[in-house]
C-alpha cells in the first residue's frame, strides 16, 4: 500500500510508497555575508535532501554581514548586520517566500541597529533576534520578535542573560536556545518562543567560543565551530532541547572554523562558509546527522567563499 503527502513549498514531508521511505526537498538559504572583500547582497539555496553546489537566489535589500536569520516553512526572515557602505549597524528587516527565487523585500525594522547578534531562531509562527554588537548602541542584551507571515516593526520580548554578540542559537517547536558570545564565553541561555521574557541559564557548552553554528532536529540543537580565547575551534556538541543541562561532544567538523552560516533540516544539519584555520574564507557545505554522533562530511560548494551570513530553511527543528 503507498502512502502519499501533499507538499507544500519545499518543507520535507514523510513519503512511504511500499515499504521505502522518501522524502521531499527541504530548502536552505544563505543570506548576505562577507566576502572578496566586500559586503555582498547575495542569498544562496540549495536541497538538504540531497547533496550538491548552491544556486543563486537573489539579492538582500542592503548589502552588509553579521545578520541574523531565521524562518517558517514559507518565508524566510533576515534582519540587521552591518554595513559598509553606510559605516554603521542596521535595524532593516527583509523577507523572501523560500520555494521560490527572487529579490528579498521589506519586512520592517528590528528595535535596534545591531550586527553580529545571534543567528536568529523561530517556531513556525514567531521569530526572535537577540543580542548583537552596535556602532549605535554597543553591545547589548535585547531580545525581539516578529510574527513570520505578518510584517512590521519587532517588538521588545526580554532580555538574554547578559550582553553579548557571536551568539550561536537553535530551537525547538517551543524552546529557543542561546549558545556562547564573546569573551569567550560558554553559557547557554533559553526562553520559550511562544512567551515573552527574560532568558533563563540552560547550562554551558564544553568549551567557551564564540562565533559558532547552531542548529537543531525538534529535540537535539547542535553547535559546531567557533573561537576560542586562543585560535579556533573544530568541535561540534549538542544538548536536549527539553531539558537543561551542559553540552555534550558530538564530533569534529572538516577543519577549524568560524563565522559559518548553519540551518537544517529536521534530520539533516548544515554549516556553510565560514572562516578556516588557514584565516580564509571557504566555501565549502559540509554536513551531519543530528540524531547521530560523528564528524561532519562534505556536502557541496557555495557559489563563492564567504562569511558572516544568515542562514535559515524551510524545515528545521523549530517547526
Amino acid at each position: 500500500m503507498a502512502v502519499l503527502s501533499l507538499k507544500t513549498g519545499t518543507k520535507s514531508r514523510s513519503l512511504l510508497v511500499g515499504n521505502v521511505a522518501y522524502s521531499e526537498p527541504v530548502r536552505a538559504l544563505l543570506a548576505s555575508g562577507y566576502s572578496a572583500g566586500v559586503n555582498t547582497l547575495d542569498i544562496n539555496y540549495f536541497n538538504i535532501s540531497t547533496l550538491g553546489n548552491a544556486s543563486s537566489f537573489g539579492d538582500v535589500t542592503v548589502r552588509r554581514r553579521g545578520i541574523q536569520a531565521f524562518s517558517s516553512s514559507t518565508r524566510g526572515v533576515f534582519g540587521g548586520g552591518y554595513s559598509d557602505d553606510s559605516g554603521g549597524s542596521r535595524n532593516e528587516i527583509d523577507y523572501v517566500t523560500i520555494a521560490t527565487t527572487g529579490n528579498a523585500s521589506d519586512f520592517g525594522d528590528m528595535t535596534s541597529q545591531r550586527h553580529e547578534g545571534t543567528q536568529g531562531c523561530s517556531s513556525s509562527t514567531r521569530g526572535l533576534f537577540s543580542g548583537g554588537a552596535s556602532t549605535q548602541i554597543g553591545t547589548n542584551n535585547v531580545i525581539d520578535y516578529v510574527t513570520i507571515a505578518s510584517t512590521g516593526n519587532a517588538t521588545d520580548f526580554g532580555d538574554l542573560t547578559t550582553s553579548k554578540y557571536g551568539v550561536a542559537s537553535t530551537s525547538s517547536t517551543t524552546r529557543g536556545l542561546f549558545a556562547g558570545g564573546n569573551g569567550p564565553i560558554n553559557d547557554i541561555d533559553y526562553v520559550t518562543i511562544a512567551t515573552t521574557g527574560n532568558a533563563i541559564n540552560f547550562g554551558d557548552l564544553t568549551v567557551a567560543r564564540d562565533f559558532m553554528g547552531g542548529l537543531s532536529s525538534n529535540t537535539r540543537g547542535v553547535f559546531g565551530g567557533g573561537r576560542l580565547s586562543s585560535g579556533d575551534s573544530n568541535t561540534i556538541e549538542y544538548v536536549t532541547i527539553a531539558t537543561t543541562g551542559n553540552g555534550t561532544d558530538f564530533g569534529d567538523l572538516l577543519t577549524t572554523l568560524f563565522h559559518m552560516g548553519s540551518t537544517s533540516s529536521k534530520i539533516r544539519g548544515v554549516f556553510m562558509g565560514g572562516t578556516d584555520n588557514t584565516s580564509s574564507l571557504t566555501n565549502v557545505i559540509q554536513y551531519i546527522t543530528i540524531e547521530s554522533t560523528g564528524n561532519s562530511t562534505d556536502f557541496g560548494d557555495l557559489t563563492v567563499s564567504r562569511n558572516s551570513a544568515g542562514a535559515c530553511s524551510s524545515s528545521h527543528g523549530g517547526l
